[in-house]
């Protein structure tokens, strides 16, 4: 049988971006981001689900979404579940449910309101990063500039 890990979540980051980097020198970004959901109860009354997600990020992507995050921004991330597994120093076994980042959007204010965008590597292995962050994109062709 086939399988899809996918997710994609519309939230803020619940604290700044930490960014680190591996012995290959490979960048390592880690996040949390909160969504919410609202629904109205039985009585009618309005009420509110928080989901908390610790999220990674590698590569050229990490740098650039740690550099311009940060606690309270708003961001569109996509990518895939992973299932960390550890055991503490007690002997107890732990786990966690994360979100390695492939893609990413900003939204909200920033450069005169306009979100920009950005695709990450999704592994090590390819380190290559940040595709088209829409920071260094032309502006729009004005009516001058069209030649017909």
């Amino acid at each position: 049988m086939a399988s899809y890990n996918r997710i994609i979540l519309v939230g803020n980051l619940t604290r700044d971006p930490q960014l680190s980097y591996t012995a290959q020198n490979t960048a390592v970004c880690k996040f949390g981001v909160a969504t919410n959901r609202q629904w109205k109860d039985r009585e009618g009354q309005t009420r509110e689900e928080v989901c908390f997600v610790d999220c990674t990020l590698f590569g050229r992507g990490g740098e650039v979404f740690n550099q311009y995050m940060s606690k309270g921004k708003p961001a569109l991330i996509e990518g895939r579940l992973s299932l960390n597994q550890w055991t503490t120093p007690e002997g107890d076994k732990r786990s966690k449910h994360e979100v390695i980042v492939e893609n990413f959007q900003f939204l909200g204010g920033g450069r005169g309101g306009e979100g920009g965008r950005s695709e990450a590597a999704g592994s090590t292995a390819n380190a290559g990063g940040a595709r088209g962050s829409g920071y260094d994109e032309p502006p729009p062709p004005t009516d001058n500039d069209i030649p017909f």
